[in-house]
C-alpha cells in the first residue's frame, strides 16, 4: 500500500466532506421517483390540498370529536325536542331531543366506513377482472367484458334496492341488525360498481403488455402472474387510485339514498342519509335537522371529487417535466 493510498484513509469524515468529491457528492440531489414527482404536482394543485385537508379535517371530527363533545347520541329527552342551535347543544337536537352534532360525528363514521369499505370491493373484484381480460386477451377477454357489459346495463338504484330488501332480514338475524346491514350494503354497492375500474385496468394492461420490459421478463422465465402483478399492475396505479378516490363518493352518495329511502341502517343508527330521513318532515320547524347532514355530504363527495382530480393530475405521466 502506497504513502498516498495510507493517508486517504487515514483522512478524517471531515475532511473527506471539505473535499472537492465529498461537496459534490453532499450537493448531489436525491434521485427522483415517480410518486415523489405526483406528490410535488398534487401539492401545487392547491383545489385538490384544499380537498385534502377538508377530508382530513372531517375524518378527525368524526373519530375524535366524541371524545371532546361527550354528549350521547342515542339519549331522549323530550323536554329538548327540536331545539335550535346553542351553547350546549351546538347544532340543535332532533325531534326526540337528541343532540345532532354527537349523532353527525357517530353518523360521519358510519358513513365514511361505508364508502371506504365499499370502494375497497370494488377496486379489488373491478382490478382482477380488468387485469386477467387485458393480460390473457382471447376468449377471457371477450367473456369478462361481455359480464362487464351486462353490469352496465343493469338499472343500479332498482336493483340495489330489490337486493337489500330480499336480504336484509336475513343477514340482520345472522349477524345483527347493524353489522348484517352494514355487509351486506358494502357488497351489493362494490358489486355493482366495478364495471369502470374493469375497463380502465383492462384498458392499461392492454397497452403495458406489449412494452419491452414485459418482454424482457417473459424472455427471462417469470411466470405469467408474477409479470400480471409485479411488473404490469403497479404501472396501472395512477387510473386506479383516481378511481377508488372518486368511488368512495358515490358510495357515501348511494347509501346516503338507501338510508333515505328508509331501507338503509336501522333507524337507531344515525348515518347522514338517516339523518336526512328522519328530518324529512320537520324542515319547516327544525331546519337544521335536514342541513346539517345535507352539508356534510355535500362538502364530503365534493372534497373527494376534487381530491380526485388532483390525484388524476398529479399521476398523469404527460404532465412531468
Amino acid at each position: 500500500m502506497t504513502e498516498a493510498t495510507t493517508t486517504s484513509l487515514n483522512q478524517p469524515a471531515a475532511q473527506l466532506a471539505a473535499s472537492p468529491i465529498g461537496a459534490t457528492r453532499r450537493g448531489q440531489r436525491a434521485p427522483r421517483t415517480l410518486w415523489g414527482d405526483a406528490w410535488r404536482r398534487f401539492r401545487r394543485h392547491r383545489l385538490a390540498m384544499t380537498a385534502a385537508c377538508i377530508l382530513c379535517l372531517m375524518a378527525l371530527i368524526c373519530v375524535v370529536g366524541p371524545t371532546i363533545y361527550q354528549k350521547d347520541p342515542k339519549r331522549i329527552d323530550f323536554l329538548l325536542s327540536m331545539k335550535p342551535p346553542s351553547a350546549e347543544h351546538w347544532l340543535g337536537t332532533d325531534d326526540l331531543g337528541r343532540d345532532m352534532l354527537a349523532r353527525l360525528m357517530l353518523g360521519g363514521r358510519i358513513s365514511l366506513a361505508v364508502g371506504i369499505a365499499a370502494m375497497a370491493v370494488a377496486m379489488s373484484l373491478g382490478t382482477l377482472i380488468g387485469a386477467t381480460a387485458g393480460f390473457f386477451g382471447g376468449r377471457i377477454d371477450n367473456l369478462l367484458m361481455r359480464i362487464t357489459d351486462l353490469f352496465l346495463a343493469l338499472p343500479v338504484v332498482p336493483l340495489l334496492l330489490l337486493l337489500i330488501f330480499l336480504f336484509r332480514d336475513r343477514l340482520r338475524q345472522l349477524m345483527g341488525p347493524e353489522m348484517g346491514i352494514f355487509w351486506l350494503i358494502i357488497t351489493v354497492i362494490g358489486i355493482l360498481n366495478w364495471m369502470t375500474v374493469a375497463r380502465l385496468v383492462r384498458g392499461s394492461f392492454l397497452s403495458l403488455k406489449e412494452r419491452e420490459f414485459v418482454e424482457a421478463a417473459t424472455c427471462l422465465g417469470v411466470s405469467r402472474w408474477a409479470i400480471m402483478f409485479r411488473h404490469i399492475l403497479p404501472n396501472t396505479m395512477g387510473p386506479i387510485i383516481v378511481a377508488a378516490t372518486l368511488s368512495v363518493g358515490a358510495a357515501i352518495i348511494t347509501e346516503s339514498v338507501l338510508s333515505f329511502l328508509g331501507l338503509g341502517f336501522p333507524p337507531d343508527t344515525p348515518t347522514w342519509g338517516r339523518l336526512l330521513f328522519d328530518g324529512q318532515n320537520f324542515l319547516d320547524l327544525a331546519p337544521w335537522m335536514v342541513l346539517f347532514p345535507g352539508f356534510c355530504i355535500f362538502i364530503t363527495v365534493l372534497s373527494i371529487n376534487f381530491m380526485g382530480d388532483g390525484l388524476r393530475d398529479a399521476l398523469d405521466p404527460r404532465q412531468r417535466q
